[in-house]
């Protein structure tokens, strides 16, 4: 299975249409990180990474915040090297209680939002003292829920988009930009 999605991966690569090239994402997150950082610099957040999408993400922009903050994540996911979303299983919560915490919780793209709307009401149960959202790509269309995001770095076309963090069949996560299968 793994050598079928692994073909079909370099295949999908080949003939993808780069949306965002690695120097927009550049600038996506400094911007981003700016926002941030006038924020929250005086907050001591905890940032949650939503894995594994989040991963890259969030690895990015921490660099660019230069205040403290802890650092922590959790795994929620729908799409388990697929590429359309399914029932919601969590594979990990956060380590560190939120009660009365300035929370920021940063994922790789907000699709139908059905992920990230879940997330976002398991943190509020914890009663931090604020929470917001972070996502590098937002998707242009108005299916799904519209969770509340107070940054976002880009917009992506309504298409499947892979890369900085957002995979195709658990591939490509690791490029610098952002591809739209053709």
């Amino acid at each position: 299975m793994n050598d079928q999605f692994l073909s079909e991966a370099v295949a999908v690569m080949k003939s993808a249409e780069c949306v965002h090239d690695q120097l927009a994402v550049e600038d996506a997150l400094n911007s981003m990180a700016a926002r941030i950082s006038r924020d929250l610099e005086d907050k001591n957040p905890i940032v949650i990474c939503v894995m594994n999408g989040g991963l890259v993400p969030a690895g990015l922009l921490l660099t660019k915040l230069a205040f403290p903050l802890k650092v922590d994540y959790l795994h929620a996911t729908r799409y388990r090297e697929g590429t359309s979303g399914k029932e919601l299983i969590w594979q990990r919560s956060p380590a560190q209680p939120l009660n009365g915490q300035h929370v920021l919780i940063i994922d790789d793209i907000l699709d139908e939002g059905h992920t990230l709307a879940a997330i976002i009401d398991y943190c509020q149960a914890q009663a931090p003292a604020s929470l917001q959202t972070a996502v590098l790509a937002k998707k242009e269309h108005e299916r799904g829920v519209r969770p509340p995001l107070e940054y976002i770095g880009l917009k992506v076309p309504d298409k499947y988009v892979f890369g900085c963090g957002m995979d195709y069949k658990g591939y490509w996560r690791n490029l610098p930009g952002i591809y739209a299968v053709s």
